[in-house]
């Protein structure tokens, strides 16, 4: 379904939806299931394994570089809320989506309706200011550039910026350290993403690489730990 000259929506393989941006030539999750590598890459990698590592843990700051479609936010949301765990979320959206564009996605289907609900009521409202969206979570939204981003230091960052290939300014040593320095030590650092470059870049910046199998469709990810 064409929202608009710019995007489409597009059915994954896991029967959740994507959107196609013309502009940079990428889909917003992976055509082999949004929900799928969500659950996968940036949920299972990153928030759950963060939480078991520290089970007396009780609350999480996350930072998502990309925030789209908000999709991440949602199953961490969800996740957070079952477990009693107090999730303060910040995301950063150089190019936010319009609010029909996001609840065109329907993603009530796979997650809660009062949530998913309580998400769009209160979408527009994120780019100005921290909102509560259930007993647990509490999420915003930055329309900014990265590089302007100043969120609290964050317990976990998703970097879910389009790939490489389209958007190589988000990959470069000087965005991956001002994320970097976002974080607390022993914060964890996730991406759908892992190039030999990455490795690399992270490493230098003192973060210490797991190669962890992909999502569906991808063979590997990465995450990375500060020291």
């Amino acid at each position: 379904m064409k929202i608009n000259d710019q995007r489409t929506l597009v059915a994954t393989a896991d029967g959740s939806n994507t959107i196609f941006d013309t502009l940079t030539g990428e889909h917003y999750h992976s055509r082999h299931g949004a929900i799928g590598e969500s659950r996968h890459v940036f949920l299972g990698m990153g928030l759950q394994h963060v939480l078991d590592s520290h089970p007396t843990k009780s609350h999480v700051t996350l930072v998502e570089v990309g925030f789209g479609t908000g999709l991440n936010f949602l199953i961490s949301a969800e996740y957070c809320n079952a477990k009693g765990i107090n999730l303060d979320y910040h995301g950063v959206e150089a190019y936010p989506l319009e609010l029909e564009m996001v609840a065109n996605l329907g993603y009530n289907r796979h997650i809660p309706d009062q949530l998913w609900n309580e998400f769009l009521k209160n979408y527009p409202q994120a780019f100005h200011t921290s909102i509560p969206l259930n007993e647990h979570s509490t999420f915003r939204v930055y329309h900014q550039q990265v590089l302007d981003f100043m969120p609290p230091k964050a317990d976990i960052v998703y970097f879910d910026a389009f790939s490489a290939t389209h958007q190589p300014e988000m990959w470069s040593d000087a965005v991956l350290k001002y994320v970097a320095d976002l974080m607390n030590p022993g914060g964890i650092f996730v991406t759908y993403s892992i190039t030999g470059a990455l490795k690399r870049s992270m490493q230098n910046l003192g973060f210490s690489i797991e190669k962890l199998p992909g999502a569906p469709g991808k063979r590997e990810m990465l995450r990375a730990v500060k020291g």
